[in-house]
């Protein structure tokens, strides 16, 4: 191990090893995707995580690199309760930055580094089957454009991917029986495939440290937040904007199956590694037993 991996000890190893043939589905994006460390950071954690017999599913974002490219276009950026609002020209640009430049800069970066990464469309053999997806505000439908709400994984292709020891790199766009492209959140994406693989662990990786309950204050971060209490600060304001989306799908993961599923800094050193020997950031949990949010320490 290099110096930044020496904190890890015997126990830490011992603590890893426990989840070989495990499933960890990751959902990789934010600022990590722009820190050249913490891109570092990941790829070592892949290495040792892949060397045990973990096996890894990657879905990505790339929020920055649509933004990108729709201001040098000229095509508008619109948001609704933190969902990208995807016209016919907005969804040329989203298929065209997600499947082509970020999916094979990653996976082809991933390979360079000595991991069997393969990048592949939610399109690819059926991958992710999508329908348009509507937003309900007051009881009223509100049309997003080509937005799509997951409706099957093909499970038997990422099984056949793992059991052969590649990493998949999935770009999260989906298409329905009519050949339709769905733009697909990335955390929503992640949290049906992982629910589908029965997955042991989804690690969504964030731009924060986790949920807190006053964002100007640092002592309020969660160490851990049930699926009622997300509903109730949703509720309240507590969680708003593009925080909403990414918490619903936690609770969509957890009740699809994933066994366990965690808001990780994906800005920290060796989030993954941490979060294993750990459980750093934010864990969502079906139910509390006595005690109310409680928090890092």
């Amino acid at each position: 191990m290099n110096k930044e991996n020496d904190y890890l000890n015997i126990e830490d190893f011992l603590q890893i090893n426990k989840y070989k043939g495990k499933t960890f589905v990751i959902k990789y994006g934010g600022s990590i995707m722009d820190n050249e460390m913490a891109q570092e950071a990941f790829v070592e954690d892949l290495l040792l995580m892949t060397s045990i017999g973990i096996k890894v599913v990657i879905i990505h974002g790339g929020g920055p690199e649509i933004n990108k490219w729709l201001k040098r276009t000229g095509v508008e950026n619109k948001f609704i309760k933190g969902l990208r609002v995807t016209d016919s020209a907005t969804m040329e640009i989203v298929e065209m930055v997600l499947s082509g430049n970020v999916n094979k800069k990653l996976s082809s970066s991933l390979s360079r580094k000595g991991l069997n990464a393969i990048g592949i469309s939610g399109k690819d053999s059926n991958l992710i089957q999508a329908k348009k997806k509507f937003l309900i505000d007051e009881n009223n439908k509100i049309d997003i454009g080509f937005v799509g709400e997951v409706i099957n994984i093909n499970t038997e292709l990422l099984l056949n991917l793992v059991d052969s020891n590649c990493i998949p790199v999935i770009s999260p766009i989906g298409c329905d029986r009519e050949g339709n492209s769905y733009n697909i959140n990335a955390d929503y994406a992640a949290a049906y495939i992982s629910g589908a693989l029965k997955a042991e662990k989804l690690l969504i990786l964030t731009d924060i440290e986790g949920v807190y309950t006053d964002i100007s204050d640092p002592s309020t971060l969660l160490s851990s937040i049930t699926k009622e209490e997300i509903k109730e600060f949703i509720d309240e304001g507590i969680i708003n904007g593009g925080m909403i989306p990414k918490l619903e799908c936690c609770i969509t993961a957890i009740d699809k199956g994933t066994k366990n599923v965690h808001l990780v800094d994906g800005r920290k050193k060796h989030s993954l590694l941490l979060n294993t020997i750990k459980n750093s950031g934010t864990k969502i949990i079906m139910e509390r037993g006595v005690s109310k949010c409680q928090k890092i320490v």
